[in-house]
């Protein structure tokens, strides 16, 4: 076996630092690294280190980043929202997953600042190569960090294989099911309940409903069902029942309700900005999420232009192929190597 077999061959050691867990949501990055895991091959010895602490108050992190240091393998991949804990890690074996930038959007000067340097400025420092979810996440990492973009790698979401085009119904032009996943304030759906006042529909909705949101649907006389805390399996049947995947976001790292949509043959609406266009691309109906008349627009072409209609379902048959499991796995498998081989010593960054 030549130098170059004997590396690919060599057993790497990767160790997994998780937040500690929160409760379950549909998408959360524990579940997704779960999965990455099982597309490792055989050679990559990992384990995985849960922070025993919430990641809430300076002394709970101050322990979480002191326990982190002393879990080092010969790999070190933080993942989720604690990107802190590598502060004292060995630079050269540290990976770091950055899901988003939303900790930025708060109105406070002061969180700003601290999420900036603490979040964001000296875990990227401190790591030798950062992933990222979307091109999009990357462009806006670097306006807050100043690194080498090289540094910075785009290694996307997979979609489970649990969303298949089974058990679907025929598409209801008249009434169409709309499945609207997410309700937190970057999932818009104060403006999407506005535009569909019109429209004649049932809008199935995932996720805890505020008092404001339940004053809008009586408001604007919308007939609903909502669920909070189902399965997964629940999930999949909503996409496979539903007639089009809202997601009209103001806000997202990635977007997986599009490849999930795009998974079983469901027409998907959403934003014309961030990632939402990167990851839908001629697979998605784009739209202004903040433009009311935009998102009415949208949907009652879907309803009323079935070549329209059917394109997108065809260009999402290709679209979800970009986001197939062992693909993506690799690339991380390829990232723990080159950091095993000593590929990117030396590398230097200006924060």
């Amino acid at each position: 076996m030549g130098r170059e077999g004997a590396i690919l061959a060599r057993v790497v050691e990767v160790v997994f630092f998780h937040r500690k867990p929160r409760a379950k949501s549909n998408f959360s990055v524990e579940y997704y690294f779960d999965a990455v895991r099982k597309n490792l091959p055989e050679n990559i010895n990992w384990r995985v280190e849960q922070a025993k602490y919430s990641s809430n108050g300076v002394i709970n992190r101050i322990k979480m980043t002191l326990r982190a240091a002393r879990k080092q393998g010969q790999v070190n991949h933080v993942t989720g929202d604690i990107h802190f804990i590598n502060l004292l890690f060995e630079k050269k074996r540290s990976v770091l997953t950055v899901l988003d930038c939303g900790l930025m959007n708060t109105s406070s000067l002061f969180k700003r600042f601290i999420f900036k340097k603490i979040w964001l400025q000296l875990p990227v420092r401190n790591a030798q190569i950062v992933t990222v979810i979307s091109q999009a996440t990357k462009d806006e990492l670097l306006k807050y960090v100043g690194c080498d973009p090289d540094k910075i790698r785009v290694v996307p979401v997979f979609v489970s294989e649990a969303f298949k085009a089974e058990n679907t119904v025929e598409f209801n032009a008249e009434k169409p099911t709309l499945l609207q996943i997410g309700t937190k304030s970057n999932k818009n759906i104060l403006r999407l309940f506005e535009a569909i006042q019109d429209i004649p529909c049932r809008l199935d909705i995932v996720g805890e409903l505020t008092e404001e949101h339940k004053v809008a649907l009586k408001k604007y006389n919308i007939e609903y069902v909502n669920s909070v805390r189902i399965s997964d399996e629940e999930i999949v049947k909503k996409y496979q029942a539903c007639d089009i995947v809202t997601f009209v976001s103001t806000y997202e790292g990635f977007g997986m309700p599009i490849i999930e949509a795009n998974s079983v043959n469901k027409p998907v609406i959403t934003g014309n900005i961030l990632s939402m266009p990167e990851v839908g691309a001629d697979a998605a109906c784009l739209v202004d999420p903040y433009s009311v008349e935009e998102i009415n627009a949208g949907i009652k072409r879907i309803c009323r232009d079935e070549p329209y209609r059917l394109n997108l379902i065809e260009n999402g048959k290709v679209n979800k192929l970009r986001y197939q499991a062992p693909a993506i796995a690799q690339l991380y498998v390829d990232i723990y190597k080159e950091l095993e081989s000593g590929e990117r010593n030396g590398t230097s960054d200006s924060v």
